[in-house]
């Protein structure tokens, strides 16, 4: 169980680094996103991967449990990168639409035009 976790955490981050590394904006969007995928699994599987265990410890003394701390940290950074994800959405859009392309980088020749009107 621990291997795939592993293996699925690595596919994820090596993912979200190759989109990370493309010239276009939406690529990018989707790598950041997942590669908080990849923290948020990573996050919760440092809780340790317990199957069929409760939350919280019961009053008859059983003394395996899951650790509620990683799943509470998951679920805020599920929310924080949902928003961020937001965010970067509306100024790749503002970015397109003021440049009318979504290419990332910027050549000397297109300074030189911008510059020129």
């Amino acid at each position: 169980m621990e291997f795939l976790v592993a293996s699925a955490i690595g596919a994820m981050t090596a993912g979200g680094v190759y989109l990370l590394l493309r010239l276009r904006t939406f690529p990018v969007i989707l790598g950041l996103a997942l590669l908080s995928y990849a923290v948020n699994v990573f996050l919760f599987s440092s809780g340790r991967l317990a199957i069929d265990m409760s939350p919280i410890l019961s009053k008859y003394g059983e003394a395996s449990y899951t650790d509620p701390l990683p799943q509470a940290l998951v679920l805020t950074a599920i929310v924080i990168s949902f928003g961020m994800t937001a965010v970067l959405v509306m100024i790749s859009l503002g970015a397109y639409l003021e440049a009318d392309s979504d290419e990332i980088d910027i050549d000397q020749a297109d300074l030189d035009e911008d510059a020129a009107k």
